[in-house]
């Protein structure tokens, strides 16, 4: 489609775009493919007439085109090599043996998070392929309580209960005795049919206050029954110049919101990143979205990265690539519960 020529000169425009949010002249590239302005200009025009460039305004230099991103993904772009700093920031999170597997994604995307200015999400898969592990309950004070549920996969759900009476802690661990007692190895999406006709009978025969502890826990099950979601969003990406606008700042806020929405950005292929710029992806035309799917033990979900059309593509596809490599290989016929 372009020559050899044109091809070093979109990279250039793209990456010098991706940096300073500013059209690219003519001037600023003749030093770098040593040709004069004539033909950096005429260049341009013919990539501005393919559909690769664009212009802001008429007397404006150019800036990639949706098409001329996905142009330089497909054709230009290389992974760019991880800084000794950014892999010894991540390395620490799996090499920490405390972490269950969980915790160690959304730290790693975390880091991803404040190393880009992007927003990161991750998604786990529905929890019928979790089963309960373990449940555990802490106090906060005393109608207020944090219900932990651990499963076989190494997923960890916290949930804030609160319960309208003072209730004495051993009641509420009586109850926890009893569901562990009888719903350890039960899919998560199965638990609420089980303590309704096992659980409950026995907690309204040996407990007082039954009814506000049980519809605690059942609540809580209930909750944790869809896929997990969680999202970290950037203040940073926001003030970039691509969101100078308060309406699009309120439409992605939303956005980020809906779970419903945020679910949707799961990604099915797993053997490797996939890159979906603008209107390519179902979530927002100004966006693009750099996912993948992890997949460890049995336990899938998918990683990913959010933000503007200008977006570190080179970064953050080594980025979600060593992330998924590491947290695949360090996991991989390790148990995920700690």
């Amino acid at each position: 489609m372009i020559n050899k020529r044109q091809t070093a000169l979109l990279k250039l425009i793209v990456e010098d775009y991706i940096k300073t949010a500013h059209p690219i002249g003519s001037k600023s590239l003749c030093e770098k493919l040593d040709c004069s302005s004539a033909t950096i200009r005429n260049e341009m025009s013919y990539l501005e007439e393919v559909g690769l460039l664009e212009k802001t305004h008429i007397s404006s230099g150019r800036v990639p085109s949706e098409k001329g991103y996905r142009y330089y993904v497909d054709n230009v772009m290389v992974p760019k090599e991880l800084s000794g700093e950014d892999m010894l920031n991540l390395q620490t999170i799996f090499d920490n043996k405390s972490l269950m597997l969980n915790d160690s994604i959304l730290k790693s995307m975390e880091i991803i998070s404040d190393l880009t200015s992007y927003t990161s999400i991750v998604l786990g898969k529905s929890s019928k392929d979790n089963k309960v592990s373990k449940v555990e309950v802490v106090p906060l004070d005393a109608n207020n309580f944090i219900a932990i549920i651990i499963t076989d996969k190494g997923h960890v759900e916290h949930k804030k209960m609160f319960i309208g009476e003072k209730i004495s802690i051993n009641e509420i661990k009586g109850v926890v005795d009893i569901i562990n007692k009888h719903i350890i190895g039960t899919p998560i999406n199965e638990v609420s049919k089980k303590l309704e006709y096992d659980v409950k009978p026995i907690i309204g025969s040996e407990l007082k206050q039954k009814e506000m502890i049980y519809n605690a826990f059942y609540n809580v099950f209930t909750d944790i029954k869809e896929p997990s979601v969680k999202v970290n969003k950037s203040v940073n990406m926001l003030r970039a110049p691509e969101f100078d606008n308060a309406d699009k700042i309120r439409k992605l806020l939303d956005k980020f919101e809906d779970k419903e929405i945020i679910s949707g950005i799961s990604e099915d292929d797993s053997d490797e990143v996939k890159i979906y710029i603008g209107s390519e992806n179902e979530f927002d035309d100004d966006v693009a979205i750099i996912k993948t799917k992890y997949k460890i033990n049995g336990e899938e979900g998918t990683i990913a990265l959010v933000g503007p059309k200008r977006m570190q593509y080179d970064k953050v596809t080594a980025l979600l690539n060593y992330i998924r490599k590491n947290i695949e290989g360090e996991w991989d016929g390790r148990e995920t519960r700690r």
